[in-house]
């Protein structure tokens, strides 16, 4: 998978948009983990067209990854630049960066539950220890770390708290299949609330919710990426549930803002969902809306029963977040509505299929 056209043009909308305020970047040090993730691959991009038409000093990226999960390729076109350099390197173990770092962002996870299911103790492993080494450097005078924690925090929330806020304490199995991440993201949240108490560590965090759009893997069977691949296959959709499972998604390009205003905002040691509330969609809604989108021909949809055991074991019933909370702290709102989301992410998936990309 490369860049396409369609994160091109949400690239420079993120620059456009956010204009002046990306400026505390320029001539700095920011450090990336999870460089070649789907969110943090998108900071990168945006990092990189900010530094080409700024005419500013640029801002230096050293780009971390362990390419364990992540997607080589969708970097492939920042290797050889000056201002970014990239580095195969395991958090799990401490990093010292051979320049001083002004930022960090920290989100080098492994994120699909059917892989954090088939390597529990290494996403254990990432979410605490890596965060924690994170940590330290923070600790050396950065100007923040924003740290990409989840909606997964929240377990299975109770009906009276969706919209959820940051103030819910969780639903939230501890020995279940899906614990290994959601207990070690919990975790990692407490390290952060700890070095902020402890430290005034320059810590943020960010709890996305369902967020999706071009550049996210294939293969990475979350549902967005499997109705993607069917649309592209020309094949059924396959569910394995009822669908009657709820979730409130969020195309990337809004996301990305949303989390790049928290960074550089002044609010230290603060946690904020990152989402979108306005459409709460069923699976099957929304198997039935990609259908439509990938038309011709509307794609049929399958349901089907799923080889592995723990596939619904402890998966959210519902997901929406309030968003009040961040919307008092910065003028930002989610405006992708789904349909033109699911749009743009097919349109640039048959792109990258039409050249052979992947």
């Amino acid at each position: 998978m490369k860049i396409s056209s369609v994160i091109q043009e949400d690239v420079q909308f993120i620059v456009e948009h956010l204009g002046a305020d990306l400026e505390p970047l320029l001539g700095k040090a920011i450090l990336i983990t999870g460089a070649s993730g789907f969110l943090c691959s998108y900071f990168l991009d945006v990092i990189a067209m900010l530094n080409d038409n700024s005419g500013k000093p640029p801002c230096r990226v050293i780009a971390l990854d362990n390419f364990k999960s992540g997607v080589p390729d969708r970097i492939e076109h920042l290797i050889k630049r000056d201002d970014i350099k990239v580095e195969h390197h395991d958090i799990r173990t401490p990093y010292r960066p051979d320049i001083a770092v002004d930022w960090i962002i920290h989100g080098a996870s492994i994120a699909s539950p059917t892989f954090y299911r088939q390597y529990p103790l290494e996403t254990i492993d990432v979410n605490v220890n890596g965060t924690r080494h994170m940590l330290d450097l923070a600790f050396q005078n950065v100007r923040s770390l924003l740290f990409l924690s989840t909606s997964e925090v929240y377990g299975n929330p109770d009906p009276t708290f969706i919209p959820t806020p940051e103030t819910y304490m969780g639903k939230v199995s501890f020995t279940g299949p899906r614990a290994c991440y959601d207990e070690s993201k919990r975790l990692a949240e407490t390290l952060c609330a700890t070095y902020f108490r402890l430290y005034e560590t320059p810590v943020k965090v960010v709890r996305p919710f369902n967020v999706y759009g071009p550049g996210q893997s294939l293969e990475d069977l979350r549902i967005i990426p499997d109705l993607m691949a069917s649309a592209i296959n020309l094949e059924p959709i396959v569910l394995y549930s009822d669908g009657s499972a709820t979730r409130s998604f969020c195309y990337i390009r809004d996301a990305v803002q949303g989390m790049i205003h928290v960074m550089l905002s002044e609010a230290d040691g603060e946690a904020f969902n990152i989402g979108n509330d306005a459409e709460e969609i069923s699976i099957r809604e929304l198997a039935k809306r990609m259908g439509e989108v990938a038309a011709p021909p509307v794609l049929p949809i399958e349901y089907r029963l799923s080889q592995d055991p723990d596939y619904l074991i402890d998966n959210p019933q519902r997901r929406r977040p309030n968003l009040a909370k961040i919307s008092s702290l910065v003028s930002w709102r989610p405006e992708v509505a789904l349909t033109e989301g699911l749009s743009r992410t097919l349109r640039s998936y048959r792109e990258l299929s039409a050249t052979g990309a992947f």
